[in-house]
């Protein structure tokens, strides 16, 4: 593939699987034993907080009443968007029958889970659009009891927009628990709540293996790792725009990579000498963290040709893809392993962020090779289901004791054996196993 890297990466992310493993295996192994006691010994320890873990309509209310109007306003916008677009993706499924011959039907269902278990950030930033981004969707799915958790702040509580933003958008509870045993708390119904059938919401890499050791017990949306956005820009693009976008990602976390992939030398140059400053430009915390994601997990990458470039990307399948180049159609049509995809300068990354209507939780670490993000379908089971008059059942009858007997499967054959001798008792058939 002809490409050449202007900028490459001295790490990728990673994981200390072993330890973070261990010390999850661990606490969780706690928590279920020890129940709502233990957790809030955890609480304790990892959150320092220790007030009111469930909360009720009068916090709900103080939580509310301290958000500023426009922020509360800024929250219903988003949330109407994220619904629409959930309710739009809701009306794509549809529940199917077939007569697969006279007499016999087959069909599907599609039925939302009961308990959704929220997991919302609220460490380093409080992550108001993730209780907008899951409780809305598994509201709009049907998800009948909707838990939120999400860590509480030292002698404060959970901050009162994400407190705001999970009422609104639908949460039936919220519990003031972050971390491991956060997760612990829906996972194992404690405090009273029911268990969750399945568990969405970014965290950090402690939350991330919970879930990733807990999955079977319960569903989860996926496994995450750090985010990360790529951009395909051509000569068209604007150096200012892109480095700003690759610099608006680069702050998520010291170990968020970004990647630009472009077909013009002079625009990659420009980038990489405009990022230094306006990492420089932002905030300690955020500048701390993207200066260390842009110096060890960047990349800059120039390639010969449009197709080389789009190779690239469905190569790193990033979670965010951004394209700023001509003929946005053919990048549509073209590209195929992505979480989310933002076409043309006029949108960016942050607008799925926070408020455009599309999920913000989504396949990170190549996972988009095989997956989407968030969407209602998540929260959802397509089930099957038959229905046979006799003498339908006749054929799939002879057809399943014959196979049946074929593998070896002697009670599977006799299954069909008993409504064949019921139902056509005057009629001699062969279901003897054939080569």
């Amino acid at each position: 593939m002809n490409r050449e890297y202007l900028k490459r990466a001295d790490r990728t992310p990673s994981t200390d699987h072993a330890d973070v493993r261990d010390t999850v295996q661990t606490i969780l192994d706690d928590i279920e034993s020890g129940g709502d006691e233990a957790a809030l010994r955890y609480a304790a320890k990892f959150d320092q907080y220790e007030g009111a873990i469930l909360l009720d309509e009068a916090g709900i209310k103080a939580a509310s009443d301290a958000v500023p109007a426009r922020l509360k306003d800024d929250i219903a916008f988003a949330h109407d968007n994220v619904r629409r677009f959930a309710e739009a993706q809701k009306g794509s499924l549809q529940d199917t029958t077939l007569e697969i011959h006279p007499g016999f039907t087959l069909g599907q269902k599609n039925v939302a889970c009961q308990t959704a278990g929220c997991y919302v950030p609220g460490g380093r930033y409080s992550h108001i659009a993730s209780a907008i981004m899951t409780v809305t969707t598994a509201k709009v799915a049907g998800v009948e009891n909707i838990v939120v958790c999400s860590p509480p702040r030292p002698e404060i509580g959970i901050a009162p927009a994400i407190v705001h933003a999970a009422h609104v958008c639908g949460a039936d509870k919220i519990l003031a628990m972050g971390g491991v045993q956060g997760v612990a708390a829906m996972t194992f119904g404690l405090f009273d709540l029911p268990k969750a059938d399945i568990l969405v919401g970014p965290g950090n890499q402690f939350v991330a293996e919970a879930k990733r050791i807990l999955f079977g017990r319960v569903g989860i949306d996926m496994f995450a790792g750090p985010t990360d956005s790529l951009i395909l820009a051509d000569e068209t693009a604007d150096a200012h725009i892109v480095a700003t976008d690759l610099v608006s990602q680069a702050e998520h976390g010291y170990n968020s990579p970004v990647w630009l992939v472009t077909s013009s030398k002079a625009l990659a140059e420009e980038v990489m000498q405009r990022v230094p400053g306006l990492i420089d430009d932002l905030p300690d915390t955020n500048r701390d963290n993207a200066a260390a994601a842009w110096r060890d997990y960047a990349e800059v990458i120039l390639c010969a040709d449009r197709e080389t470039m789009a190779a690239t990307s469905d190569e790193y399948a990033p979670e965010h893809l951004t394209v700023q180049a001509e003929d946005l159609d053919w990048w549509l049509n073209r590209l195929r392993c992505y979480g989310s995809l933002f076409l043309g300068e006029e949108t960016t990354v942050s607008y799925g962020d926070k408020a455009s209507g599309t999920n913000h939780v989504l396949p990170t670490s190549r996972a988009a090779k095989y997956t989407g993000g968030l969407s209602v379908h998540k929260f959802m089971k397509t089930v099957t289901w038959q229905r046979a008059t006799r003498d339908a059942s006749k054929p799939v009858a002879e057809a399943t004791a014959r196979i049946s007997r074929l593998e070896g499967m002697e009670g599977h054959a006799r299954a069909a054996d008993v409504r064949l001798a019921k139902y056509f008792p005057d009629e001699t058939f062969d279901l003897t196993a054939s080569d």
